[in-house]
């Protein structure tokens, strides 16, 4: 069976996805280290590496306008598939109409032979017949190639055009209809099928040249940062699987997301909590600023999540980190008051989409009331063990105001003058590229926000809460 590792891989990780509710980043990386490590003649090529990546996310992202096309091709009768035939055709559809440097031959016989492989022969000739109709019709199909509208039908609505367009869920397109400017959701479902940009920061200055000539020699392009003065942009090579990263040297994270733990302003000394901290990349920066003085615990509700992050740390040579499981809907087991708290909750991830295309299909608008429900708790319970004086930074890579100011204004609510919203923007104005105006991420009501398409990160909301003086 004649099938190329990159169609297997990304065949099995979709599968994964769809059956199995499997995060498309992590069953991807999982997935490529096994097939790197099997006793095979041949391991798993860079290009190969780079194909398998293209077809996970690009099926993901263009997920909706596939189907969509696929559909028109079926009769009424076919349109409900097996999973497995489903994804055979919606990769052989991609690499027809999205990538041109694939030879439709190859593209429609690997979907086919992909089929035989899941054990669904009998599908074999559907998929074929089907695929060479696409085919047929992939060049004026591409949409660089021809007005897309032309392929809708008449009478479709605003939300349901752009939904399949953009490839998004009706009802998440309708809601930002309510929620920003028309001139920002196109640019937002844009912005949220491109591949984002792999960010990060150096967390050891004083080796700062060694590391930058260390991911060179990788063959990775290093450039500045789109927001923060410290951090860069990697483009080309592998670095998120190397010596640096698991050293603690390199830390690979979102700009927004670094942003977060600059908001909470650590200082050499202070005590932080983590409260919802795995995989444990905001947890790095904060013991970074705590220093050997400070004082970080690093909580997270599952176990497992916590001994991997316990292990990060004590690769990357970070002692000032304790780690502990517990559930932070609970009142929290501290005797102490922290300096800091971070509070970045478990969320919708709607700012994210472009990383985590796969949200898009499993969210539902009934989920909003619940994450709110939970995020709520959670602040509610760590704002009482914030000491006098201290400061507290609620954050979300969500775009969903149920999520973020929703959220604030209840919590604070309930606990009158104790706690006030400061603005981000002092903080902002420390760590911004000098370009960077503080202004286009932090709002009149001192809010933090990225937005996807005009910030070129994930889109992250941020909180900075602080506590009185006064003594209770």
């Amino acid at each position: 069976m004649n099938i190329s590792i990159a169609r297997r891989i990304a065949f099995d990780v979709l599968l994964r996805v769809a059956e199995h509710g499997a995060y498309a980043d992590e069953a991807l990386r999982a997935a490529l280290a096994e097939a790197a490590g099997c006793a095979v003649k041949s391991t798993v090529k860079t290009e190969d590496a780079g194909l398998a990546t293209e077809l996970t996310f690009g099926v993901l992202r263009w997920q909706r306008l596939l189907d969509f096309r696929i559909d028109s091709l079926l009769t009424k009768a076919s349109k409900s598939l097996d999973s497995e035939v489903r994804i055979a055709l919606r990769l052989g559809a991609y690499q027809l109409f999205f990538l041109e440097r694939i030879p439709a031959h190859a593209a429609v016989h690997e979907s086919v032979e992909l089929v035989k492989m899941a054990r669904k022969r009998s599908a074999a000739p559907f998929v074929n017949a089907v695929l060479r109709k696409a085919a047929k019709e992939s060049a004026q199909s591409l949409p660089s190639r021809t007005d897309p509208d032309a392929l809708l039908p008449s009478g479709i609505t605003p939300a349901d055009r752009l939904g399949i367009l953009y490839s998004h869920p009706t009802w998440m397109v309708e809601r930002w209809f309510s929620a920003f400017e028309k001139d920002r959701i196109e640019s937002l479902l844009a912005a949220n099928n491109r591949v984002p940009s792999l960010a990060g920061y150096i967390a050891d200055p004083q080796h700062r040249e060694e590391i930058l000539s260390s991911l060179q020699k990788a063959g990775c392009a290093v450039r500045p940062g789109h927001l923060l003065r410290d951090a860069f942009i990697l483009e080309g090579g592998n670095p998120t699987d190397g010596e640096l990263v698991r050293r603690g040297q390199l830390v690979i994270q979102d700009e927004a997301s670094q942003a977060v733990t600059h908001l909470l302003a650590v200082q050499p000394g202070n005590t932080v909590l983590d409260l919802c901290a795995a995989p444990g990349g905001k947890t790095l920066r904060l013991a970074l600023d705590a220093g050997p003085t400070g004082r970080v615990i690093a909580a997270d509700l599952h176990a497992h999540r916590v001994r991997a992050m316990a292990e990060r740390f004590q690769q990357a040579g970070i002692q000032n980190v304790e780690t502990i499981a517990l559930d932070a809907a609970t009142p929290l087991p501290f005797a102490q008051k922290f300096d800091r708290i971070l509070v970045d909750v478990p969320c919708s991830g709607t700012g994210t989409l472009s990383r985590h295309p796969e949200i898009r299909w499993r969210l539902r608008p009934e989920d909003l009331a619940d994450l709110h429900a939970r995020q709520s708790l959670l602040l509610r319970n760590a704002l009482p063990h914030l000491a006098p004086g201290g400061r507290l930074v609620y954050s979300t890579c969500s775009l969903e105001p149920e999520e973020n100011e929703h959220v604030v204004s209840e919590v604070l609510g309930d606990f009158g003058n104790s706690f006030c919203v400061v603005s981000a923007r002092s903080a902002v104005e420390k760590f911004l590229q000098k370009s960077v105006p503080a202004e286009s991420m932090v709002g009149a009501d001192g809010f933090f926000r990225t937005f996807p398409a005009e910030h070129v990160t994930d889109g992250f909301f941020g909180a900075v809460i602080v506590r009185s003086e006064e003594k209770t």
